[in-house]
């Protein structure tokens, strides 16, 4: 399997300002969705990948953008970033009906976030 991007995510301290802002300066479509963590406002931006806007979940971290990659086992993923030397930030999360994520900093600090969908 390739290893495409395929998600993009706005983690931030003000959900509500930064739809305003991307909205009124992309003309973006935003949907609000209500998960357990809370709400999560999916973005269509007409074209693939998708994205999506949620309040900073990260204790500690700032407003940031990040990218996720497509993987085959989350699990095994999330081992070998590890073993390469990554920083574990968020271990396997299922997110209800859709998919797991988890989240790495690489042996640079870039933060990354990997997805396995629901097959």
């Amino acid at each position: 399997m390739a290893h495409p991007f395929v998600h993009l995510e706005l983690a931030t301290a003000d959900p509500g300002a930064a739809k305003e802002f991307y909205a009124k300066l992309f003309g973006w479509k935003l949907q609000d969705v209500e998960f357990p963590f809370g709400t999560y406002t999916m973005i269509d931006a007409g074209r693939e990948p998708g994205g999506g806007i949620m309040k900073q979940m990260l204790p500690g971290a700032g407003s940031a953008w990040r990218a996720y990659v497509l993987v085959d086992d989350i699990e095994a993923a999330t081992a070998q970033a590890r073993a390469l030397g990554a920083t574990l930030l968020k271990d396997v999360y299922e997110v209800p009906g859709t998919g797991w994520l988890s989240i790495v900093a690489d042996p640079t600090g870039a933060e990354l976030g990997l997805w396995q969908p629901k097959m």
